[in-house]
């Protein structure tokens, strides 16, 4: 070698020695142990270790050797503050702790596909998870997408439920809210977007569910053609409050690791409310303030963290729905209320429209799409307004029908309502199995409201609107 060349390597090797020398002055050649000292209903004190919020530890009990993990989610006089990721049995005041991790992460390909796997991506069904180097490991927690990096939502999504594309279109990308109170039919159209969808993948997460319904919704509701496309994360109600918080970020990180290949993907989170309660339960146990109906400040800084990881990205999608427990029917908790603000549309679910027997229970008049104007064309949005219309004044005359009180004649828009009312409810109708494409649902409901499906104008005067007085 040339003395030319030695001059050149030796800056590099130099160079080089330098990055070495700085990266191992970033770590310790020690191993850090501390010790619990305080158990605080959920959550662990532990004293003596050097640990940062969000890393993992592994609490280990002296005598027996077991051991549980836990996660570092608060800081208090110097103390760590633990939440464990299992239950507290088993665990001593002189347990030793010791830090194995940063933020936990997980390998996401193809493997996965028709699997059921639990809070922390461990396999639920008995069998283990293929190893292939080629997946790619994401981040449980991660940060969402920059917003100059997203992708514009410019695809309508075809969802097969002839309510929503119709009037409720959702684009490629976007984030909705399935709004309801308990038993009203949630699982049942998150099963049918899963079954209908034009999409590529699906993740599914279960959060705080019976445990008899998992079953129910993998086998019943899922289908088999759905569940081989598809990722189920479970956590059900008895599972610890970390568990269930760590379940819907893994949903979400799967969701994203498949949304990086250039996957359009579906998540179907189910529910937002029992993850804003499992939150709930650690921040209290943390000693967090309860601020809002007993939530405390973190559940309203972690959920719009969870929303923004969805949606578009430079490749790639995530159209998301998350369902949301409501009181009642017109009543919003600070959770509804927060969520309702954050995503990009709201679909209502009525107890009073289910107890009538008609399935999806969608309140069209409550529901909104944030993004149908600009996925829509002026004759679809017609079409969509003028069913509002009529759904609407029927709702101001139904009482005067109900007593025999309605003049036909009185309101001609009324008396349209009146006339095309088993047709509009026939449309909004729709079995768990039966999909339609966009053309033949715009068909249906041009049809319903006697509309030319592709201009919008009338074709024929509804029948029965030559009312006499008292017959309505």
């Amino acid at each position: 070698m040339s003395a030319a060349s030695d001059t050149v390597a030796a800056p590099d090797q130099a160079a080089a020695s330098e990055r070495l020398r700085a990266r191992l002055s970033r770590h310790s050649t020690l191993l850090h142990t501390g010790r619990v000292v305080r158990a605080l209903g959920t959550a662990l004190q532990v004293s003596g270790l050097p640990a940062r919020i969000g890393q993992r530890c592994q609490i280990v009990d002296r005598r027996s050797g077991a051991y549980t993990l836990a996660d570092v989610v608060g800081i208090d006089h110097g103390d760590a503050i633990l939440v464990p990721l299992g239950g507290l049995d088993g665990v001593a005041v002189d347990s030793e702790v010791r830090v194995i991790g940063e933020r936990a992460a997980m390998a996401v390909g193809g493997g996965l596909l028709g699997r059921v796997v639990d809070g922390f991506g461990q396999p639920l069904d008995g069998r283990e998870l293929p190893l292939d180097p080629t997946d790619e490991s994401v981040a449980l927690v991660a940060e969402a997408p920059h917003p100059l990096a997203r992708a514009r939502i410019d695809e309508p999504l075809q969802t097969g439920v002839r309510a929503i594309d119709t009037l409720l279109t959702v684009g490629v990308g976007q984030r909705l809210g399935i709004f309801a109170p308990a038993g009203v039919g949630k699982s049942t159209l998150l099963a049918m977007l899963a079954r209908h969808a034009d999409i590529d993948v699906i993740v599914v997460g279960l959060i705080g569910e019976r445990g008899r319904e998992v079953r129910e919704f993998l086998d019943d509701a899922l289908g088999d053609r759905a569940r081989r496309r598809s990722v189920v994360v479970v956590a059900t109600s008895d599972r610890p409050a970390m568990e269930r918080v760590n379940a819907a970020r893994t949903a979400t990180a799967i969701a994203e690791g498949f949304r990086a290949r250039g996957l359009r993907v579906l998540l179907l989170m189910d529910s937002v409310t029992r993850f804003a309660r499992a939150l709930r339960e650690v921040g209290l146990a943390t000693g967090e303030p309860p601020v809002r109906q007993g939530f405390p400040p973190s559940v309203f800084a972690e959920l719009p963290r969870l929303f923004e990881r969805a949606g578009t990205a430079t490749h790639g999608s995530i159209t998301a729905f998350y369902t949301v427990l409501t009181d009642d029917d017109d009543g919003l908790d600070p959770v509804a209320e927060e969520s309702r603000s954050i995503l990009d549309g709201h679909i209502v679910l009525s107890r009073t429209i289910a107890e009538s027997g008609r399935f999806p229970a969608i309140d069209v008049s409550a529901s909104l799409s944030r993004l149908f104007p600009a996925l829509n064309d002026e004759a679809s949005r017609h079409r969509a307004a003028r069913l509002r219309e009529l759904l609407a004044r029927y709702r101001d005359v139904e009482f005067l029908i109900q007593v025999g009180e309605y003049r036909a004649g009185s309101d001609e828009t009324a008396d349209e309502a009146i006339a095309r009312r088993e047709a509009v409810l026939q449309f909004l109708s729709q079995d768990t199995d039966s999909s339609a494409t966009r053309d033949v649902s715009d068909a249906a409901l041009a049809g319903a409201l006697g509309l030319g499906a592709a201009t919008g104008e009338p074709l024929a005067p509804a029948d029965g609107t030559a009312l006499s007085s008292g017959e309505a």
